[in-house]
């Protein structure tokens, strides 16, 4: 059979949202754009936006905002999980990413709602997920450190924001304004971001009227990849990469770079499948990432300038610019943020918006099946 093959399906559309349009010349939420919604919005108000669709009133954010507390503690099963993993992550053969998957596949298990595909439902679980991500990260960081789980009743501060309280559960500490609101933008430069990998995957397994938890799980596994949500750490990885390169007197950050356009090195956080002139959402993390390193000075503003150099130098000779996973290795680095836990918050930003996909999916379903151009021997007998 016959079939057009763009390869990694570029350009063709596979269906019609109301959640997010992704344009060379703007991101938009439901009808918001992406530099109105980081300016003046909070990330609690962009996952009601969607989520139930519509900007919320006052009323509206404030219950949304204590549906969120009041869903942040996990099961005594997650944290279980949570625990017996902590041996598997110290030795290597699983990572942060493979431990958020698993939890929520928990978490899932034990929830009222997890067969129950109706709106009202779907709406329920996606709120008790996003307000549990946070919880799975903070509690997994205190694992990998050695320290008592922080707040296992309560899931964290009932006084913090999603962002703030985030990094409280990782730390135990309680953020700064300025870091708060660093975490807060990030979060909504990560909601939502039309078909991508993970969210098409999450459509698919919804297509097939799999569960949210289910189809939240393979979107997990998709998002791991270094090509996708993995990419803001394999760029935090390359940076230092360089760094050590020019400190220990190998060579400039020029040379290391024309070493990399010479082997075909893959330089992650730069290009984009749609975005071929520049992605919205990372001049205004880097610029947020920026002011955080010039008040603590010294290293981290020596690696955004090494970060600026790289990408003048992408820019300059390679046409290519930085995509959001860029500064958002340097930013959150700066943030003292251990680098595995990079794409487990992108999860959770990014639950809003598969969890948005789900229920559309759901109301409007229709089973995702391509074709193939098959390439195989042609045809032969067994025993011929």
């Amino acid at each position: 059979m016959s079939a057009t093959k763009p390869a990694g399906l570029e350009g063709v559309v596979a269906g019609d949202t109301e959640i997010c349009s992704v344009e060379q010349g703007a991101l938009i939420y439901r009808g918001y754009e992406i530099h109105d919604l980081a300016a003046n919005a909070t990330f609690e108000d962009v996952a009601y936006l969607l989520l139930h669709g519509d900007k919320p009133n006052e009323e509206e954010s404030r219950f949304f905002k204590d549906e969120l507390i009041a869903n942040r503690a996990l099961s005594p099963q997650a944290i279980d999980t949570l625990k017996t993993c902590g041996p598997l992550l110290k030795q290597g053969s699983a990572v942060p990413m493979d431990v958020v998957r698993t939890v929520l596949s928990i978490a899932g298990n034990c929830d009222a709602d997890s067969q129950d595909n109706s709106p009202e439902a779907n709406l329920r679980k996606a709120k008790r997920i996003v307000a549990k991500i946070p919880t799975i990260i903070g509690h997994m960081q205190n694992i990998i450190d050695d320290r008592e789980i922080i707040a296992p009743d309560t899931g964290g501060d009932a006084k913090l924001s999603h962002a703030a309280n985030l990094l409280y559960l990782m730390t135990g500490e309680r953020p700064t304004a300025e870091a708060e609101k660093v975490m807060d933008v990030s979060l909504i430069l990560y909601a939502e971001h039309d078909y991508n990998a993970s969210t098409f995957t999450s459509r698919v397994i919804a297509g097939t009227l799999s569960d949210m938890h289910g189809a939240m799980t393979g979107a997990i596994a998709a998002l791991k990849g270094p090509l996708h949500g993995g990419a803001n750490e394999a760029a935090m990885v390359m940076l230092a990469e360089i760094t050590e390169f020019v400190n220990a007197g190998k060579g400039t950050v020029n040379d290391w770079m024309q070493d990399a356009f010479a082997t075909k090195k893959k330089l992650m956080g730069f290009g984009h499948r749609v975005y071929k002139n520049g992605d919205h959402r990372a001049p205004i993390l880097h610029g947020l990432g920026r002011k955080v390193a010039e008040q603590k000075s010294g290293e981290y503003v020596k690696l955004f300038e090494t970060g600026e150099e790289v990408q003048k130098i992408m820019e300059e000779q390679k046409t290519i610019y930085p995509n959001v996973d860029f500064p958002c290795g340097m930013t959150y680095y700066t943030m003292g943020i251990p680098v595995p836990q990079y794409t487990p918050i992108f999860v959770a930003s990014r639950v809003t918006g598969w969890a948005a996909h789900i229920m559309e999916q759901h109301a409007n379903n229709r089973l995702i099946r391509p074709i193939a151009n098959y390439t195989g021997p042609a045809l032969r007998s067994w025993n011929g």
